[in-house]
């Protein structure tokens, strides 16, 4: 297995393809997601990253009882991690999450990723559980996503929790996010900079960002980074806008920014389909700058639909 930061050396500065993907819903087959990566697999992205859902919590009444009963709608990260690797010999890197799991648990996932040889993971705090105002940690986990860091690097040197026996070290690349525009949770820039610097300290190897629609934000991030000490790559992500509601849904739920010259145009679409064009012509603009600059590699954000990232793909790639 090849971790991804040797794949950016091996690059010379030439920037990589790479995408997110969302497991389908519960029950649904997994073909129709496969069916939407197999059309990129010709701009050769030597990784896909698989995100993790934590369980959502609904109340039911069985036998007569009332009960809280967790249910995770989107489960098979580490199958379609699996799955991938196999179909078409490239990394998965799976996101690993602090929200629903106690540290044992993270530490068995950890292991089920090293006995199946993925050796590559992004590391999150992830959400709060939904209906909740903040994040809160189950019992015994992780509260921030640098313990997190802290919890592999400890495998990686060979340090299980409590395991009293002679463990064998793991071999994990550490990615963690970036927020160019700030975390939603966090008070200040600044504040969410100084998070950012202690999971790079704990051990991250490098960085994806959060969406932006616009690079000066990425290139101010970045500067500020180097600026901190943080050296490790720093991968751009990216989204193409597909629908007007997104206008509108994005910025609340991300924290983030659309310029209002992309508003405006937006506005002006007459349906979904236009603005989707726009969307495109939006993201091929925006990659040839930063492809320009030399980034490590572009990063899709694809919702598991691969028809705009492959338009953008074949202009930049």
């Amino acid at each position: 297995m090849t971790k991804i930061t040797k794949y950016f050396e091996e690059a010379a500065g030439k920037t990589l393809f790479s995408i997110e993907i969302i497991p389908p819903m519960k029950g649904q087959h997994l073909g129709e997601l496969m069916s939407h990566i197999e059309p990129l697999m010709e701009f050769k992205p030597p990784f896909i990253e698989v995100t993790y859902h934590r369980e959502e919590y609904v109340d039911k009444v069985v036998d007569g009882v009332s009960k809280h009963i967790p249910i995770r709608k989107r489960p098979g990260t580490l199958g379609i991690c699996a799955s991938l690797m196999q179909r078409f010999q490239i990394e998965a890197v799976p996101h690993v999450i602090c929200g629903g799991f106690t540290k044992e648990e993270t530490e068995d996932f950890l292991i089920d990723l090293h006995y199946l040889g993925i050796e590559n993971t992004l590391l999150l705090r992830g959400d709060q559980e939904k209906g909740e105002t903040h994040f809160v940690p189950k019992p015994g986990g992780h509260a921030f996503a640098n313990e997190l860091v802290e919890q592999v690097v400890a495998m990686n040197q060979g340090i299980l929790l409590y395991e009293e026996t002679e463990s064998l070290p793991t071999n994990f690349c550490i990615g963690v996010a970036g927020y160019p525009e700030k975390h939603i949770d966090a008070v200040s820039f600044e504040e969410d900079m100084r998070y950012l610097k202690q999971k790079v300290d704990a051990g991250a190897d490098y960085i994806v960002t959060q969406m932006f629609f616009d690079n000066a934000k990425y290139f101010d991030f970045v500067q500020k980074c180097r600026e901190m000490g943080i050296h490790v790559p720093i991968i751009p992500g990216l989204k193409p806008l597909a629908t007007e509601r997104q206008l509108d849904i994005l910025p609340e739920i991300f924290h983030l920014e659309i310029p209002a010259e992309f508003v405006s145009e937006a506005r002006k679409c007459t349906n979904n389909a236009a603005i989707k064009q726009l969307g495109i012509e939006w993201a091929v603009q925006q990659g040839k700058e930063l492809i320009q600059a030399g980034v490590p590699a572009l990063h899709f954000y694809t919702m598991s639909k691969s028809d705009s990232v492959r338009a953008i793909a074949e202009k930049l790639f």
